[in-house]
């Protein structure tokens, strides 16, 4: 008798992840800025640039397997013991092994209703079940993520600054939520935007990381650095945490060029200051411009704003991008974060910003107009 064919079958929680959605790409065929993937503005240092050309010649060569030069710049620059700290490939690949070694069939991670999508992706494909914290005002509601915690509970994920609300939790609130989770709960900050905040109330929980034996904070070099083709992330944890993500971490995740041009980013601080001061110069402005004409404008820290338009006037976030789209200005669609009604956008260059304002400003008008 012939056996029946049965195709080979994922893990349950694989056929229930939706596909992430990256930000649209710029239009092809004509002139068009691209402000949906929080991409710095200025790109990356000349002197990653010049690092990444220099690892041409060693190509035949596998890369360091643990990056030690990157982790002892880190080191150098955040006080982080080496042995403390571990590379990937961006820091949705240290994501998926936290995934990996922490959650179970059965098991729980908390986390926000407009949380980054990849703590749900992960979640998921770990046989885990999703608890979802409902946010006040798009802030992360610490209080109420506290009230969900069971004994099922292995994972909290929290992105501080958050994306794509672009709001933030003081660190004092950060140290007493974990002083109040259990010991056996692991608590994983994403400080994705950390270099962006100027807030004097904000403060990087690196060192909690450092000290505490169920603390990971993530960091990435996508963001301010300008490195996001690379795909260079980092995190830092205890070492029995580093240890337990170094067994099944890929050995070469992490490329000669990509790391080599971590280390020049992390060096050339004069680059880092100025992309601050453009954010700082810009996000306000474009905040402002933008509630001026009536669109919701979520506070941001980030280098994004998360805006909102009004469903009774007929508006949407789709509507708003399309529109928008037509006159080469690509945002960021909400729709798979839950929130239809929004869209985000990257703060850019002068140029771009003034044409978001003055595109914002002719919908606004047609709106009025009907």
């Amino acid at each position: 008798m012939t056996a029946p064919r049965i195709a080979p079958q994922p893990r349950p929680g694989v056929l229930q992840v939706a596909a992430y959605v990256p930000g649209p790409p710029a239009a092809s065929g004509h002139r068009s800025f691209k402000l949906s993937s929080n991409e710095s503005v200025l790109g990356p240092t000349p002197l990653a640039v010049e690092a990444f050309h220099g690892a041409a010649t060693s190509l035949h060569v596998y890369p360091d397997s643990t990056a030690t030069a990157l982790r002892t710049q880190l080191q150098i620059s955040h006080g982080i013991p080496a042995c403390q700290i571990v590379c990937g490939a961006g820091s949705d690949e240290l994501l998926k092994l936290i995934g990996y070694c922490y959650l179970r069939d059965g098991d729980e991670a908390i986390f926000s209703r407009y949380a980054f999508v990849s703590y749900l992706i992960n979640t998921l494909a770990a046989g885990a079940t999703p608890v979802v914290v409902d946010e006040q005002d798009y802030r992360v509601d610490l209080g109420a993520m506290l009230e969900r915690v069971t004994s099922r509970t292995r994972v909290v994920f929290l992105a501080n600054p958050n994306n794509p609300t672009g709001t933030y939790v003081p660190r004092q609130e950060i140290i007493e939520f974990h002083r109040r989770l259990p010991q056996n709960v692991l608590l994983v900050l994403d400080e994705a935007y950390a270099e962006y905040v100027t807030r004097d109330d904000y403060g990087s929980c690196l060192a909690l990381a450092a000290a505490a034996p169920n603390v990971v904070v993530l960091r990435t070099f996508s963001k301010i650095y300008g490195l996001a083709a690379l795909r260079l992330g980092w995190c830092a944890a205890s070492p029995p945490i580093v240890q337990a993500l170094q067994r099944i971490r890929p050995p070469f995740s992490v490329s000669s060029a990509a790391a080599l041009a971590g280390v020049a980013a992390i060096g050339d601080l004069a680059h880092l200051e100025a992309a601050l001061r453009h954010n700082e110069r810009w996000r306000p402005w474009l905040a402002a411009q933008i509630a001026a004409l009536g669109y919701g404008v979520t506070p941001s820290v980030t280098n994004f704003l998360l805006l909102h338009f009004d469903p009774r006037a007929g508006e949407s976030g789709i509507w708003a991008f399309n529109a928008l789209a037509e006159q080469g200005l690509i945002l960021r669609p909400v729709d798979n974060y839950e929130l239809p009604h929004s869209l985000r956008l990257t703060v850019g260059t002068a140029e771009a910003n003034q044409l978001v304002v003055d595109g914002l400003r002719t919908l606004r008008r047609r709106t009025a107009a009907s």
